[in-house]
């Protein structure tokens, strides 16, 4: 049976429901009063029944006929009144009737309109796979999106960059096979905002890297035909994808894109799962993981998820990137550089606040700097940000002793 008829049959139902509650409330079978009526005049028979048998006076029996004999003309008035006001006539009562089932019918008729599907039918869920997969597999290509898609405006280039740009260009054109030279190329290319030359030199790199070619290329490659397309992930993006995670299937940007696909193709429920596994093991700080957290509601609410994990957000720290390059600096490049570590940590436990241990790292840290001074005020605050927590005071003072200001 079609769902619109359904509807339709629904609402009747209740419109039914609703009617007779109307008919039947406004107008009962009797006024109270009658009830009260009764019960008086059964009062007024047993008193003579109790006169007979001698169980009251006469002057007690004449006393309380005059009482019941009152309450009779009231509840006599009160039934007249009730009769004259038992409601809406039988026209007016059909009437309303006839109203509340239009407004439920026209107002379920119109919401579906709104925010249904009219005119599709059923679709199971084989058909509802098939036709995903087929929008997968017919969906428009590389140039066809670029077509479609309104041309970004490129920023506006210093003159100086614009010249090094121009440079570079020349420079690539004239040694075709300089590896190195398509790789600044593509990156410069999609920092000015030309994608397409972007991704072209990309494909340049990956041909000249052979079977070499990293997942990061890739990966690149495709964001780089996706930020030409407009956010768009064409079949020959999702081609780069699929090679970049062949290579490192842990890739987050790669995850993040392939999510991204998924949800355009009709798949929002491998989606959410592909990113939900990607998140868990988001370092702190990367723009794809910012990404995915932002749309994660949306993809959740698309993939019939209606309470979503809480996943905590890491805490920003040095990557192994960041180790690797601190070993080939100098001394006093490593000590700049774990000091721009330590002011980053310092404002954010004062502008977020952290953890204990967070803040006996903190103290630990300016102690080896030789700092002392920040490290006692550092110390002096997280006592008091703590205060009654022992454990956490346990730590703060093992940090403080480390850092050589132990009270």
């Amino acid at each position: 049976m079609p769902f619109t008829v359904l509807t339709i049959l629904a609402a009747l139902l209740v419109a039914a429901f609703l009617g007779y509650t109307m008919l039947r409330g406004r107008r009962s079978d009797e006024p109270t009063a009658a009830y009260d009526l009764r019960v008086y005049r059964e009062q007024l028979a047993g008193v003579d029944r109790d006169l007979a048998r001698g169980v009251i006076g006469q002057a007690d029996a004449e006393r309380v006929r005059t009482e019941i004999s009152r309450r009779i003309l009231a509840a006599d008035t009160q039934m007249r009144g009730e009769k004259a006001q038992s409601g809406p006539s039988s026209v007016t009562s059909a009437v309303a009737v006839i109203a509340v089932a239009l407004v439920l019918i026209g107002g379920a008729w119109l919401m579906y309109h709104r925010i249904g599907a009219a005119g599709f039918p059923d679709m199971p869920l084989s058909e509802r796979l098939e036709l995903a997969e087929e929008l997968r597999v017919n969906r428009p290509s590389q140039a066809a999106a670029e077509e479609q898609t309104t041309p970004v405006q490129p920023p506006k280039l210093e003159e100086s960059y614009a010249q090094l740009l121009q440079k570079l260009r020349d420079t690539v054109a004239q040694r075709p096979d300089d590896l190195q030279g398509h790789i600044l190329l593509a990156q410069h290319e999609t920092n000015a905002g030309n994608f397409k030359a972007g991704y072209e030199a990309q494909r340049r790199v990956i041909e000249l890297s052979g079977s070499e070619a990293s997942a990061e290329a890739y990966s690149n490659l495709a964001e780089m035909m996706i930020l030409a397309a407009g956010g768009y992930v064409s079949p020959e993006a999702e081609e780069a994808l699929r090679q970049a995670l062949e290579r490192s299937p842990d890739l987050g940007p790669a995850r993040y894109y392939w999510g991204q696909m998924l949800a355009q193709t009709g798949r929002p429920d491998i989606a959410y799962r592909v990113w939900l596994d990607t998140l868990r093991s988001a370092p702190a700080g990367a723009p794809w993981a910012d990404a995915i957290r932002s749309q994660m509601d949306d993809l959740a609410f698309r993939a019939g998820v209606f309470n979503p994990p809480q996943l905590p957000v890491a805490s920003p720290g040095p990557t192994q990137e960041d180790m690797e390059a601190a070993s080939e600096l100098t001394a006093e490049e490593r000590q700049d550089m774990i000091r721009g570590m330590v002011n980053q940590l310092s404002d954010r436990l004062a502008t977020e606040g952290g953890s204990p241990e967070e803040w006996a790292r903190l103290i630990a840290a300016l102690g080896v700097l030789g700092d002392k001074e920040r490290a006692i005020g550092i110390r002096d605050e997280a006592l008091s940000v703590f205060a009654g927590n022992d454990n956490a005071l346990q730590m703060i003072a093992a940090a403080a002793q480390q850092a050589g200001i132990a009270q």
